[in-house]
């Protein structure tokens, strides 16, 4: 008995939390799926090689961080994950906001950031808020992922040029400033390594698709390079290698003072994983026509950033170019983002002096290609055409994130944007006095003459929230005039809150003081049930409650 009441539950459980890897199993797994399984994880292991280290390094981080995120986090991405071809790892979103934490707190404050990040991930999904996401501005998330395309492209100018600077500033004006005073010290061969590189990553694919670009640039421009003797900083003279495999795990010692110093860009770090990897297995469901686990997948997301910084990584979450990667390549399942770990992990331990010889300006090269395609300049474009409230939000948000922190610009896009959308709704919000001839809600015909002269009647149209209140004004100047009745039209209104209701109480005060009687009309499902959640009803009395307006009026001549 007791196992049957525990049936829903479990059920529930898992629908929502099981993996995709049990789900895919369970329905039935061929040979020929692991084939292309295989074959997809090698490809983006491949990929996912270069963009490690290179996120890492703009990161101000040693490249090996970026391979210890993509393996270690990559394999618990996708085994624990929600999504059947969700590939994760380092991205470019998490470029500037882990960049700002290690200038101010370090490595050690990072693990911690990351940490919290991680909790606030797997609290988000087993609460099962994977759907709030969607709610956040199409503007926010354009101004940030632009911006951040900057500052990533801008932190990459001494690498392009190979410039001879001993430390890189962290504001964006000042950092400028001091790429143009140490301009001529300029390097030639970097230069043409980057421009190479980025040359052989836009005409690689129309030649071959089947070897990714990004280690066609890298292992044959560095090949190249090498072969030359062409006098550029590597990987090996800047950070003197890559280690041999995975270090051991271990915790970081923090304080509470310190958690609270980082939980906002711990914050910023959830919310940029939770958008970032709910985003790419959505575009994933398309290519695949499947459907995700939006709360499991962040679990997972939780869980990979709570183990990857303990084996020496940084932020982990979907990425959409490697799971794209792995969708054209004939990944179907998770096997394929698992095997593409195990790739890295083969790396790690046996190509890490290889490695070591590529030159910056290889990764850089990389990483403008990045930047190029996440600047979204559509979409930058699509909004900056369109409402002036969107436009602002874009602006500043994209200003705050070039020229301030991510954090600041995520914070005050959302308020901005919750601002100028409640401001909207207001403006749309109107309350009118009826004294002509109007429609009730069953399609009959109020005349003016039918109206008593002592009866006023006002109509809302729009949300009766606490930005559109004080529209309510003329009302109030008509009770002054002491009406036998007031008639409150709410056929149009779709949604009431607290503030509303506490105007509408007060109102019903006002008239009970003047001996005026109060009727409530049309009103719908929600502001009723919110007079229903007060216990109101009775205060305003049932028979003052009418279907519409023509029944109010009779109710009135009844009297």
């Amino acid at each position: 008995m007791l196992a049957k009441k525990s049936d829903p539950l479990v059920s529930l459980l898992t629908a929502v939390f099981v993996p995709k890897l049990i789900v895919c199993m369970r329905e039935g797994y061929s040979w020929k799926q692991f084939r292309g399984d295989l074959s997809a994880g090698i490809v983006v292991g491949l990929v996912a090689l270069p963009l490690a280290m290179a996120f890492a390094i703009a990161s101000g981080l040693p490249p090996e961080r970026g391979l210890y995120t993509a393996d270690v986090a990559g394999f618990v991405i996708s085994a624990l994950g929600g999504s059947r071809v969700q590939i994760g790892g380092p991205t470019g979103a998490f470029v500037v906001i882990v960049a700002g934490i290690v200038a101010v707190h370090g490595y050690q404050g990072l693990v911690v950031a990351t940490l919290m990040a991680g909790v606030i991930l797997i609290v988000m999904g087993l609460s099962r808020l994977g759907a709030l996401v969607k709610f956040i501005p199409h503007p926010v998330t354009t101004g940030f992922t632009s911006g951040i395309a900057v500052v990533i492209f801008s932190s990459q100018v001494k690498d392009i040029f190979g410039l001879r600077m001993s430390q890189v500033p962290a504001d964006f004006l000042q950092k400028w400033h001091a790429y143009f005073q140490a301009f001529p010290s300029w390097n030639p061969y970097a230069l043409a390594i980057t421009l190479v590189t980025v040359l052989c990553i836009v005409l690689w694919p129309k030649a071959w698709r089947r070897v990714p670009s990004p280690i066609i640039a890298m292992v044959g421009v560095a090949g190249l390079a090498a072969f030359l003797r062409w006098p550029v900083e590597t990987i090996g003279s800047r950070f003197g290698g890559i280690p041999h495999g995975l270090p051991y795990p271990a915790l970081p010692h923090f304080s509470w003072n310190e958690m609270k110093l980082l939980f906002p860009s711990a914050m910023t770090i959830a919310l940029l994983g939770a958008i970032e990897s709910l985003l790419s297995a959505v575009v994933a469901d398309g290519m695949i026509g499947g459907k995700h686990k939006s709360n499991a997948e962040l679990v997972a997301q939780g869980i990979a950033n709570l183990v990857s910084p303990l084996f020496g990584g940084m932020p982990a979450t979907g990425a959409i170019a490697r799971t794209a990667t792995n969708v054209n390549n004939g990944g179907r399942t998770p096997v394929a983002g698992i095997t593409h770990a195990l790739v890295l992990l083969l790396i790690l331990l046996s190509a890490g002096p290889l490695a070591a010889k590529v030159p910056l300006a290889v990764l850089s090269g990389i990483l403008v290609m990045v930047c190029y395609h996440m600047a979204e300049w559509r979409s930058f474009r699509f909004h900056m055409s369109g409402p002036a409230s969107d436009r602002w939000v874009l602006l500043v948000t994209f200003l705050l994130t070039v020229f301030v922190d991510l954090t600041t610009a995520v914070e005050v896009g959302m308020v901005l944007a919750a601002f100028l959308f409640m401001k909207n709704m207001a403006d749309l919000t109107q309350v009118k006095a009826v004294r002509q001839e109007m429609a009730d809600g069953n399609g009959e015909h109020l005349r003016e003459s039918s109206v008593p002269s002592d009866v006023a009647i006002f109509s809302i149209h729009g949300a009766f929230f606490f930005a559109a209140v004080h529209k309510l004004m003329e009302v109030e100047r008509i009770i002054a005039q002491a009406p036998r009745a007031l008639v409150i039209d709410m056929s149009d209104v779709v949604h009431m809150d607290s503030s509303g209701l506490h105007v509408l109480a007060r109102i019903r005060k006002d008239c009970a003081s003047r001996g005026i009687r109060l009727l409530l009309a049309g009103i719908r499902a929600q502001p009723l049930h919110v007079l229903e959640q007060a216990d109101q009803i009775e205060v305003f009395g049932q028979e003052n409650i009418t279907e519409n307006v023509k029944a109010a009026l009779r109710t009135l001549l009844a009297a």
